[in-house]
């Protein structure tokens, strides 16, 4: 997109998204507004629970369905096995599980030309209804995050299977989730750039302020009720913010440090193995800490983050904060290219690295 075409204004969402318990017996007449052909993709894990569910369902919509197990990481070998053999007439591709599953997915629906569908298993993270992919490449490291031509022409949460995953799961979303507030704000004052390609949309930060705000009033208490196995209203609020709002307010607002402190953190052994909405938690202190923000609205945030089982030190996140860690962090947080979309600070390694120790700094106290 040209200088010139920057103030153009372009909204991305998914084409229609279906919540609630028992919505995955509705796959087949959800999946027969989008196409005939259907090559579905079920984690390895869940194949054998949920396939015949899902096979019933689709023979008697009428949709043609071809299943396969999927375990491989997401990588173009990955998502290129997958692809293969697919039906000749294969119209849409399917994912179902958690974010490596509904990755493949989406690159096997590139890699086809084909619309792509998600169910989440898991509400981990916004996955499910953007349209990047996070890709990795042998070492499992980030290589690059191609974006679909569209989003997802259906997203459909099934909150009872979502009930069934650990709580974990959920309180990793919820922490992705939660940053979103600040990194629109962020985006929108710095004048970056969203995966749009253009400015931030207004519309953006009012959603992803009511997503925050859902988060502090229910997300505690969907966790509890997640824990209790109930599905209640403050669970399918949560999970809605979780997948839904939180996907649209990023990919119409933009992201900032909260989220490029993932690339830091997926380098330092013993983080590198939390989930992405748990670096997404600490990156969001990074940044307040980074943005001038006060030591109690940074305090308020950790303290809540704390209530919900999400990290608030390196410690936490399984890392040793030592000087060596300290600056992998930093080195990789500078990296990203949502680094820079941050207004009247400076961002550079000596920035990062003083933010990581305020951090540390205060919640060790």
């Amino acid at each position: 997109m040209t200088e010139s075409q920057t103030d153009v204004r372009i909204f991305g969402a998914t084409g229609r998204y279906v919540q609630g318990p028992g919505a995955l017996d509705l796959i087949g007449t959800e999946l027969a507004r989008v196409g005939k052909s259907c090559l579905v993709l079920i984690d390895a894990f869940l194949f054998d629970r949920l396939q015949p569910r899902i096979a019933e369902v689709c023979s008697a919509a009428g949709v043609a369905i071809a299943c396969r197990p999927v375990s491989a990481e997401v990588t173009e070998s990955g998502i290129a096995a997958a692809a293969d053999g697919a039906p000749a007439d294969t119209d849409v591709v399917v994912g179902v599980g958690g974010g490596k599953t509904i990755d493949i997915a989406k690159g096997v629906s590139r890699m086809l030309g084909v619309a792509v569908v998600t169910v989440p298993t898991i509400a981990s993270n916004d996955s499910p209804a953007s349209r990047a992919i996070a890709l990795y490449n042998d070492d499992h490291q980030l290589r690059e995050v191609p974006l679909l031509a569209r989003n997802p022409a259906l997203v459909l949460v099934d909150t009872a299977v979502i009930a069934q995953a650990p709580a974990r799961f959920l309180s990793a979303g919820i922490g992705d989730a939660l940053s979103k507030h600040f990194e629109v704000e962020a985006c929108r004052a710095a004048g970056g750039h969203t995966m749009q390609g253009t400015r931030g949309l207004k519309v953006a930060s009012v959603i992803a302020a009511g997503c925050y705000r859902i988060l502090r009033e229910e997300s505690a208490a969907a966790l509890a009720s997640h824990v209790a196995g109930r599905i209640d209203q403050a669970f399918e609020d949560t999970v809605e913010a979780v997948i839904l709002l939180s996907g649209l307010a990023f990919e119409n607002g933009g992201l900032s440090i909260a989220h490029a402190a993932t690339r830091g953190l997926m380098a330092v052994p013993g983080a590198a193995s939390k989930l992405h909405g748990e670096h997404v938690a600490y990156g969001l202190l990074m940044q307040l800490a980074l943005t001038g923000s006060s030591d109690f609205e940074i305090m308020d945030v950790a303290g809540f983050l704390a209530s919900i089982g999400l990290p608030r030190s390196l410690g936490d996140l399984g890392a040793t904060p030592s000087d060596e860690v300290v600056r992998d962090v930093a080195n990789g947080t500078l990296t990203a290219p949502h680094v820079r979309n941050v207004a009247g600070a400076q961002v550079d390694h000596a920035a990062v690295v003083a933010a990581i120790l305020h951090v540390e700094r205060l919640v060790a106290v």
